[in-house]
C-alpha cells in the first residue's frame, strides 16, 4: 500500500546531509564516462551521509568499490579525498579537481 508523505518532511530529513553539487557531479561523471568508454569501470553508486558524500566506482556491480571519491565536511568546511579498494587514502585536497588528478596518473586503471 502506498503512503502519502509531505515534501516538506522529506526535505527536513535531508537537511544536514552532505551532497555533491551539480558542478562536482559533472566533474565526477566526466572522468567516470571516459573510463567506462575505455572498458575500465562498469558501475557507480552515490551515497549521501551526515558528514560525507561518496561516489563509489566499481569494476563490476557485485564487487566492492575500486575507488571512492569522498566529499567530507567538518568544522573547517568541505574537503575531498580518494580512497582505494582497501580504504587507504590515495589523495586529499581542498578541491575536487585536485583529488581527481590522481586518475590522470599512469597506473590508475582497472586495479589501481
Amino acid at each position: 500500500m502506498s503512503q502519502v508523505v509531505r515534501l516538506s518532511d522529506v526535505q527536513r530529513q535531508r537537511r544536514g546531509r552532505v551532497a555533491f553539487s551539480r558542478a562536482e557531479l559533472s566533474q565526477l561523471l566526466n572522468i567516470y564516462s571516459r573510463r567506462v568508454a575505455r572498458g575500465e569501470w562498469r558501475d557507480y553508486a552515490i551515497d549521501h551521509g551526515v558528514a560525507m558524500a561518496a561516489f563509489s566506482i566499481f569494476r563490476h556491480s557485485y564487487e566492492r568499490p575500486v575507488y571512492v571519491v569522498a566529499k567530507l565536511v567538518g568544522p573547517r568546511g568541505a574537503h575531498f579525498a580518494v580512497f582505494d579498494h582497501q580504504s587507504n587514502s590515495i589523495k586529499r585536497g581542498e578541491t575536487l579537481g585536485e583529488v581527481l588528478s590522481v586518475f590522470q596518473a599512469p597506473g590508475r586503471g582497472l586495479t589501481g
